[in-house]
């Protein structure tokens, strides 16, 4: 154990690979986390334009959170951050799948989800989440993914993985 954080933990592992060679590898310990596409009955996608520091500014990105002590699943997970985040809450789930983000120095898995029927609820940012909620159109969101103005990886992912679902779903 190097560093015990507040989200994650970071370590040096000494590995002896397939190939016989061993190394010192530096990885991440993530406990997971989840990320909704929530999809609003007239075919809107709620977006958040959120400040990340280590990036220097702000990103378009789906609603996401990392798993608490809480959390009994995925997607109490995701059910938690989706009120938290947007101020909504989601009557209809569905699993689209998982994403590992950055496999070559962390084993964090990202569980998607599609949310819908979507009610009104009360939002509850950390005192740290600088959030602009956002509701627009799933083709003027496909648009800025082609554009280069959505660059968040879990973002394009839950949006590709309900492409084929988009037809059944507004």
């Amino acid at each position: 154990m190097v560093h015990r954080g507040r989200v994650f933990d970071f370590t040096t592992e000494r590995v002896t690979l397939t190939n016989g060679v061993t190394v010192n590898m530096e990885i991440i310990r993530h406990p997971g986390a989840a990320a909704i596409v929530p999809l609003t009955a007239a075919g809107e996608v709620i977006l958040l334009q959120q400040y990340r520091h280590a990036v220097g500014g702000s990103l378009w990105e789906i609603p996401a959170g990392t798993m608490d002590a809480d959390d009994r699943t995925p997607l109490a997970c995701a059910r938690r951050e989706l009120v938290e985040e947007t101020g909504f809450s989601a009557a209809s789930w569905r699993a689209l799948g998982e994403l590992t983000p950055v496999p070559g120095y962390s084993d964090e898995r990202i569980h998607l989800f599609l949310a819908r029927d979507l009610t009104p609820a009360s939002q509850n940012l950390d005192a740290d989440e600088i959030v602009a909620v956002h509701r627009l159109p799933l083709a003027a969101v496909r648009q800025m993914v082609f554009d280069g103005r959505i660059t968040d990886a879990k973002t394009i992912a839950g949006l590709f993985m309900i492409e084929n679902l988009v037809d059944e779903a507004v």
